[in-house]
């Protein structure tokens, strides 16, 4: 099964490579090749679902890693900061394992 991830971010939040860091690390440590979708909050025909996440947020399986939901308080960074690697290998192995 091919996983769903998604990297919700806008432009100018400082945690988004870190995000990517981590995902890259995940896909590496779980032996499955990097892929995700990104979705820059602030371009024309991003998904309503996708707006009203803090930035950075990785979906997977259209649940976010750190257990947040999207608001409706407009655009901010995470106030916890990136997901880590560890939450996004959690909610991966529990997505390949379903």
């Amino acid at each position: 099964m091919k996983p769903e991830v998604e990297l919700v971010y806008f432009r100018g939040c400082p945690y988004v490579e870190a995000a990517r860091q981590a995902l890259r690390a995940t896909f590496a440590a779980m032996g499955v090749t990097p892929e995700w979708k990104e979705w820059d909050q602030e371009r024309p025909g991003v998904p309503t679902r996708i707006q009203g996440y803090g930035s950075p947020t990785v979906l997977i399986a259209g649940r976010d890693v750190q257990g947040g939901t999207a608001g409706t308080d407009g655009r901010a960074c995470r106030a916890d900061g990136p997901p880590s690697m560890e939450q996004t290998c959690s909610s991966l192995a529990a997505m390949l394992n379903t």
